[in-house]
């Protein structure tokens, strides 16, 4: 069921004239987040899902249970489990560890991207294909949730630049000039091509210092176009999905409360400044859908909430500070307009905001987990926006 809320809106000038004289009164309708659909797997332990493909109903999980190795399952839409195996471990057929999520590629066959190369397995875990990576590298970072995977352009596919600097040397400011944020690979080849760079307007060319990831990038790929925000910057920029990759538009975003690391003139190895990243404001992800961008986001700590986090504390100080500030601060979703404008500013009650999953023009999100009771399952629930005048 689709449900609806209205608000007057009244439009007023800068030199205080009335609405009437403007354009008077305006009847707006506010986007809302609504479940469609849900899908409950039977499951005890903690997964975390990779993909989801409609077209197939099939969804794609991985359980990790420990440091080091992980089973990866398959589900239908029933959820039902009807395949697991393991393909971690140092044998012929792995991929040894994960840069990326999986991602099913059709009704029987899943592509992995990892350090082993591009291995591309069947649904009982046979080894299809496997392609090395050309000059590989091992990651700065893998961000393996759902929500934040490669994404198909072409034959190719669009993921985070996962390079580390020189001698892991985050200090050297021409960095910001240098690194590429995003990707474009080709599992044919193993061949791998920077394609974007910070736009000259971001705050990351303010000539500032940040900490390390502060930039780390979630992007979206739709219509020949890749949405792409870069970290704590609240600014949805807009690239060409063509080469030279061209930035074609700017979208600042005025986020509720939003409480970010703005650059230090001074770099630093203190553990209070690479802290910054469990304090400061982060996009977490963004999807352009039904002609919005949807932005999940965590809001960051206030200033005296950042500078009580990092004082001294005894152990059970430290998690009563840790669960007021989960509490104080949840993470977000915005709706926000081609314009800017934020129409919808709110934390969906039971969902994981960063986990939106965009496929074949359905959106999912995953059930947040109970924290005081393990389940014996997990919940995904198919989500769409309300008409909106």
């Amino acid at each position: 069921m689709l449900f609806f809320s209205s608000i007057l809106f009244f439009s007023c000038n800068s030199d205080g004239k009335s609405s009437e004289e403007v354009e008077g009164l305006k009847s707006i309708e506010i986007p809302e987040l609504v479940k469609l659909d849900s899908i409950k797997v039977d499951f005890l332990g903690n997964p975390n899902v990779h993909d989801i493909h409609p077209e197939f109903k099939t969804i794609l999980f991985v359980h990790n249970y420990s440091m080091f190795s992980e089973d990866i399952h398959l589900a239908d839409f029933e959820g039902l489990v009807f395949s697991s195996f393991s393909k971690t471990g140092d044998y012929p057929d792995t991929y040894s560890s994960l840069s990326s999520t999986l991602r099913i590629v059709d009704d029987n066959s899943f592509l992995a991207n990892g350090y082993n190369g591009f291995m591309t397995y069947n649904f009982d875990g046979r080894l299809i294909s496997k392609v090395k990576h050309i000059n590989f590298q091992v990651p700065n970072y893998s961000p393996l949730l759902m929500g934040h995977g490669m994404e198909k352009m072409g034959d190719k596919y669009v993921y985070i630049n996962q390079d580390s600097p020189k001698d892991n040397d985050y200090s050297n400011k021409s960095r910001y000039d240098e690194m590429y944020l995003l990707d474009l690979l080709d599992p044919a080849t193993g061949e791998r091509e920077g394609i974007i760079k910070f736009p000259e307007s971001s705050i990351f060319k303010s000539g500032k210092y940040f900490f390390r990831n502060a930039w780390d990038p979630v992007f979206h790929i739709e219509n020949k176009k890749i949405h792409v925000a870069f970290g704590l910057e609240p600014v949805i920029y807009t690239f060409e999905a063509s080469p030279p990759y061209e930035i074609e538009s700017t979208l600042p975003i005025d986020l509720k409360g939003y409480n970010y690391f703005k650059g230090a003139d001074e770099y630093s190895e203190d553990v209070s400044f690479f802290g910054l990243r469990f304090t400061s404001g982060m996009i977490l992800n963004i999807k352009k859908f039904q002609n919005f961008f949807l932005v999940a986001y965590f809001p960051g700590y206030d200033q005296l909430d950042t500078q009580t986090n990092f004082e001294n504390k005894s152990q059970d100080e430290a998690k009563d500070f840790r669960e007021r500030m989960q509490k104080k601060y949840p993470s977000r979703i915005a709706i926000v307009d081609s314009s800017g404008n934020i129409l919808n500013d709110f934390v969906p009650q039971g969902l994981e905001p960063s986990s939106m999953l965009l496929r074949d023009g359905q959106l999912w999100m995953m059930e947040k987990a109970d924290e005081e009771v393990e389940r014996d399952y997990f919940r995904l629930f198919r989500v769409a926006l309300n008409a909106v005048k």
